[in-house]
């Protein structure tokens, strides 16, 4: 059954590297996919937020999941977010997904015409994961961009018997007391992915055994710590985890935030990403002096992923 698909450990939400019009860069695809299994990543949930997924074309994310699909060669679960505001969109996705035999398909909530209740939004999920009737299906709970905070523990219940396929949930918000309900619904039958890094330790405590984050693209070692740690009891070496890779999301959020000062660390760590695409802003040079300056102050060089192998000669 497909709510016995589990992702466990963590599950990176890659960025979409580009030139400098704007233009996506597939070439480096390859690499960010042997980054992430170099450094023991799960999988990669791709054209999601992180990815800048509503600011590509259809045709380029068909494009990027297709690469995606070449790059992991079996070595990553592939994860492709196919949420849109167009629902008819959204299921030429989700059937392209299928297609290129990806491993499971995401879709966050349309974000202009927002669904007021939990029906309309099962509802609209129902006939994205319709379109790919093979593959897990996870709902991308992401409030904060999307403005549809429906509790996710209501979205279970409504849709465990109306989408065969469900999975589980991307769960990238900060109602605990939610999560922690999901995660024993029907006796934790759905897969409950934790996607608020700065709060991975709170999401253990509460049940998460697999989480989804775009700082695990450079940083994946400080969170392998902190879920070894924590599952092992040692609190003490898990809250300091916890803390150093916080101290490395201030400096992110300094500068802006992800994806656009999120290419930057993946810059700094030793993998160029490129810019973002409009109304993004790419950090100038000055800027991106400033982040890593601030990166080196906060430790950041120790708890980062080792990309030099993987460079061309």
């Amino acid at each position: 059954m497909m709510n016995e698909f589990k992702l466990r450990g963590l599950v990176a939400a890659p960025f979409t590297p580009m030139f400098e019009d704007g233009s996506i860069n597939y070439e480096v695809i390859e690499q960010l996919a042997a980054s992430l299994t170099n450094n023991r990543v799960t999988g990669a949930f791709v054209c999601g937020t992180t990815g800048e997924s509503l600011s590509l074309t259809v045709a380029e994310r068909k494009l990027l999941a297709s690469r995606w699909k070449e790059a992991s060669n079996r070595r990553l679960k592939l994860i492709v977010h196919v949420g849109h505001p167009s629902v008819e969109d959204a299921k030429d996705l989700a059937a392209h997904a299928q297609a290129i035999g990806a491993d499971a398909i995401g879709c966050m909530a349309p974000s202009f015409f927002k669904p007021a209740k939990v029906e309309q939004l099962v509802d609209f999920c129902a006939k994205v994961a319709a379109a790919a009737p093979q593959l897990p299906f996870y709902f991308y709970h992401i409030p904060c961009i999307t403005g549809v905070s429906i509790p996710m523990l209501e979205f279970l219940q409504c849709a465990a018997d109306k989408i065969p396929t469900l999975a589980g949930v991307k769960f990238t918000y900060e109602d605990l007391m939610d999560f922690a309900a999901c995660v024993r619904f029907q006796g934790g039958r759905y897969d409950m992915l934790f996607g608020r890094d700065e709060m991975m330790l709170a999401g253990l405590a509460v049940g998460a055994q697999g989480a989804v984050g775009s700082t695990f693209n450079y940083a994946a070692p400080v969170y392998h710590a902190l879920m070894e740690a924590f599952a092992a009891g040692d609190m003490e070496s898990a809250r300091t985890a916890q803390a150093k890779a916080n101290a490395m999301i201030a400096v992110l959020i300094k500068h802006g935030g992800s994806p656009a000062a999120g290419k930057a660390f993946m810059k700094y760590f030793g993998i160029d990403c490129g810019g973002s695409r409009s109304p993004l802003q790419t950090l100038s040079s000055m800027q991106y002096a400033a982040l890593a300056a601030d990166a080196d102050a906060a430790g950041a060089r120790g708890i980062g992923c080792d990309f030099t192998s993987l460079h061309r000669t």
